[in-house]
């Protein structure tokens, strides 16, 4: 693998506030594999690709570049700096669009350097830290400092994963496509649909299989669309026998050409429920359009609680529980995540017998942004009329109850024996460590969730990191920060790289690096999150 571009440390966004004046961190140099390799060249073994790259240019991922024969990471460290009890961090001038004056919100402003009077109050993430591979040396940064006057570590690393993939929940009730169907990137297969959840459709990107288990177009694309998707940028994407998307962490997904606005307020039953005490008295009927549940009041056990008679309405769709319909049409981009724009299409008619002339009905869909007033004609036909104020506004309160339709992006890892290698040389005792509380971990600061089992399978929320938190290498394979924050005790407990500890004040002196506020959502301050200091 020959070099890629010229080292560009203007990209760095690093001043005289935001940095230390110390150089770039310098890998360990290898052992070139060919005695054929030029002299001006170094080989860089931060992932087993081995790029051969030349003075004054990068390897092939960006992130590794050859400085006057010296192996170093381009960009930055990122530290980030604690705030205060509020969750904001005072500042001097007021900053337009925030409130309230002289606060700002903490996502990843620049912080000036002589705003930290106390190296403690900072957390090295992993963002710029640099791996362990060829995974028999110590992490990147293994930093100690003091939290509640209790003495702290944090291993600090960017895992290279493998197996790794974004779970994406979609809040519309769009039909995206059948379940299991393949989703594809520029025109690659990157994943696929997976169950639905209440109110969200919901996405599995990525992942091994993809990533190695394909073409190499196949694993390149995934790469792609993986870190694109982690550095919150907006991703197309295809889903065979489905919809055309647009998804972007934290902003509404465009569905075939359409920007969503809104979440369903509930299914096509529970909204009966909720809604069922306003309406009464204004309406004889109510059907709640869903491809999955839709709601008839008058038999719903809601209406029947308010002693609303029958109408004699007739149904299509399987009848489930009174009131609770399954399949009235077939999944689509129409009222309530159906395929239908006529809504009196899912209605077969009434009973004579039950049903009586001017019988008023109101269907609306499970977000109210399709809504229909009628009323019954002699001959028991529906005939539409305009929508009374009362029932308007009970539509109006449906749409008000509807939570912004968003694209949430999960990361999901696993954190693989050589990335523990880099922590201790008894992987399983952080394993166990971590199942017991005594070990914290983060992903760019953001807190993980760890799924049950066994190995360290790590969740995150994209929108909790870091901009730019993700990168790759072209094995291919996913780069992202994790970091392990402990007691120091706890550390030298479980067989950690003691010998490699550093002080954060160490760290800051000689080191590159980046300061940024502190995330607000991301409280508690992970030195400080018990059970670690009880």
């Amino acid at each position: 693998m020959t070099e890629h571009t010229k080292i560009d440390h203007s990209m760095d966004n690093l001043d005289d506030t935001t940095s230390s004046t110390s150089g770039p961190t310098v890998l360990e140099k290898s052992k070139p594999r060919s005695e054929k390799m030029a002299s001006n060249k170094v080989e860089c073994n931060a992932c087993p690709v081995l790029c051969q790259i030349t003075d004054g240019r990068t390897g092939a991922c960006d992130r590794w570049g050859n400085e006057d024969g010296n192996l170093v990471r381009i960009d930055p460290v990122i530290l980030m700096r604690r705030l205060d009890d509020t969750g904001l961090a005072t500042r001097h001038e007021p900053v337009a669009g925030d409130a309230p004056e002289g606060l700002v919100n903490a996502r990843t402003r620049d912080v000036e350097a002589n705003a930290v009077s106390d190296p403690n109050d900072l957390f090295v993430s992993g963002i710029g830290s640099g791996t362990t591979y060829p995974d028999y040396k110590p992490a990147p940064f293994i930093v100690s400092s003091k939290a509640n006057d209790v003495d702290m570590v944090t291993v600090v690393t960017e895992g290279i994963f493998s197996y790794c993939s974004f779970k994406v929940k979609i809040d519309t009730d769009r039909y995206l496509g059948p379940e299991q169907s393949n989703i594809r990137f520029k025109g690659e297969i990157v994943g696929h649909v997976t169950t639905a959840e209440y109110g969200s459709q919901m996405l599995s990107l990525g992942g091994v299989h993809h990533l190695t288990g394909g073409s190499k177009k196949e694993g390149r694309m995934t790469c792609d669309m993986m870190m694109a998707l982690g550095n919150k940028e907006a991703v197309e994407l295809s889903i065979d026998g489905g919809a055309q998307l647009v998804v972007q962490a934290g902003k509404a997904p465009i569905v075939d050409g359409v920007e969503e606005k809104r979440m369903r307020v509930g299914c096509g039953s529970a909204a009966i429920g909720i809604f069922a005490k306003q309406w009464f008295g204004h309406i004889d009927e109510v059907v709640v359009v869903d491809d999955h549940i839709t709601g008839v009041l008058s038999e719903h056990q809601a209406g029947r609680c308010l002693d609303i008679p029958p109408t004699g309405i007739k149904m299509k769709g399987r009848k489930s529980t009174p009131g609770r319909y399954f399949q009235v049409a077939n999944p689509g981009n129409g009222w309530g995540g159906t395929d239908i724009s006529d809504p009196l299409a899912i209605i077969e008619g009434f009973n004579p017998d039950v049903a009586w002339p001017g019988l008023r009905m109101l269907i609306t869909s499970t977000t109210g942004e399709h809504a229909e007033y009628y009323e019954l004609d002699d001959d028991l036909k529906p005939q539409r009329k305009p929508m009374p104020d009362a029932l308007q506004k009970t539509v109006e309160r449906i749409g008000e109850n509807c939570e912004p339709s968003l694209a949430s992006v999960l990361f999901l890892a696993g954190a693989g024996g050589s990335l523990r290698a880099g922590v201790t040389e008894n992987p399983i005792w952080l394993t166990n460590s971590i199942k017991t509380s005594l070990v914290n971990v983060t992903c760019g600061g953001a807190p993980a969730y760890i799924w049950p089992g066994g190995g360290i399978t790590v969740m995150v929320d994209v929108l909790r990191m870091p901009d730019n938190s993700f990168g790759y290498v072209p094995t291919p394979a996913i780069v992202a920060p994790i970091e392990f924050s402990m007691k120091l005790d706890d550390y030298t407990r479980l067989g950690g790289h003691a010998d490699a500890v550093r002080s954060i004040q160490d760290v800051v002196e000689k080191d590159r690096h980046r300061i940024i506020e502190w995330h607000d959502e991301n409280s508690p301050w992970p030195l400080g999150r018990k059970p670690m200091l009880a």
